[in-house]
């Protein structure tokens, strides 16, 4: 079976064992390549299947996504429905332990999520980030009125306008390149004017974040979704004069025992514009160096790069 992983020689196929364990066995037919993918490559982290965004067929013949970030189901975060902040056991696939950037991986039943009529398999490597961008708007408790803006036009930023859509919520965007704000147009987003509400940081960067400060009203709150690695500069004097909050959401989890995950693949189901939007380039496994190098050339247009290992 052939796999993705960060070589010394930077990111290859190489040949892997057959999956074996518990779970299901997914034939995978999408994968889609993250932030955190060329992070952990540009680290030079290696010794584990790359992915963590993705989806297959099961031996059931059925479609499925796969929430890759397994809890414990214990500790009080778990038994909250707050699976995403387990302090207990738990794994990230494609994050430090193999993933689904390969041809078939097994996957316990409880993490698969059968997709929804009107989302193809070769689509629905979307979910995971849907579902980061959907636990957000979740995160961020807007209320009916209330002004909302995305800082941040990557793919979990125009997810996240995406979601606000879903949910009956006015969404404005602010993005660096025409293409993003072309997507983030085709979602009903429009130009930043004035302050807001709520403020969701999809950047990433500090200059994102200062933006996000100025776009705040007094008394404003701010959702990051962003990933940082190190220490985050909040604006201090805008924090403090306007009494802005700042709160992290992370991951997905469950409201009302619904999963984000499934919720984030009824969106998807329900809108295929999203995805024909946000999928700017595919590729097949022998073509993975390309792939990566498409996901880190923003300014050409890429949103999000999918594989399509069968």
């Amino acid at each position: 079976m052939r796999g993705v992983r960060n070589t010394g020689d930077g990111v290859s196929i190489v040949d892997l064992d057959e999956p074996t364990g518990p779970g299901t066995l997914l034939t995978v037919m999408s994968a889609s390549i993250c932030g955190t993918d060329t992070a952990l490559v540009e680290m030079g982290s290696t010794g584990y299947t790359l992915g963590h965004e993705f989806a297959g067929i099961g031996e059931d013949g059925r479609a499925y996504a796969v929430e890759p970030n397994y809890w414990c189901g214990a500790c009080p975060e778990c038994v909250a429905g707050d699976t995403q902040r387990c302090v207990g056991e738990h794994v990230n696939l494609g994050v430090f332990h193999d993933g689904g950037l390969c041809e078939r991986v097994r996957v316990p039943e409880q993490y698969l999520v059968a997709l929804p009529a009107g989302l193809d398999v070769r689509d629905a490597c979307l979910v995971e980030p849907a579902a980061v961008a959907y636990h957000g708007l979740r995160a961020a408790k807007v209320q009916p009125g209330e002004r909302v803006v995305v800082v941040g036009g990557g793919s979990i930023g125009l997810l996240a306008v995406a979601a606000g859509r879903h949910l009956g919520v006015g969404m404005d965007l602010e993005a660096r390149y025409p293409h993003q704000r072309a997507a983030g147009e085709q979602f009903g987003a429009g130009a930043p004017s004035g302050q807001y509400d709520v403020v969701i940081e999809a950047a990433g960067s500090e200059s994102g974040l200062a933006r996000c400060a100025e776009l705040a009203r007094p008394g404003g709150r701010v959702v990051l979704l962003g990933v940082y690695y190190g220490l985050v500069p909040v604006p201090g004097v805008a924090t403090l004069v306007k009494e802005l909050s700042w709160a992290g959401a992370i991951c997905y989890g469950r409201e009302h025992g619904v999963r984000d995950v499934d919720a984030a693949a009824a969106m998807l189901g329900a809108s295929p514009d999203i995805a024909a939007a946000l999928i700017t380039h595919r590729f097949g496994l022998d073509e993975v160096a390309g792939a990566f190098r498409a996901a880190s050339e923003r300014r050409s247009g890429a949103i999000k790069v999918a594989i399509h290992p069968n």
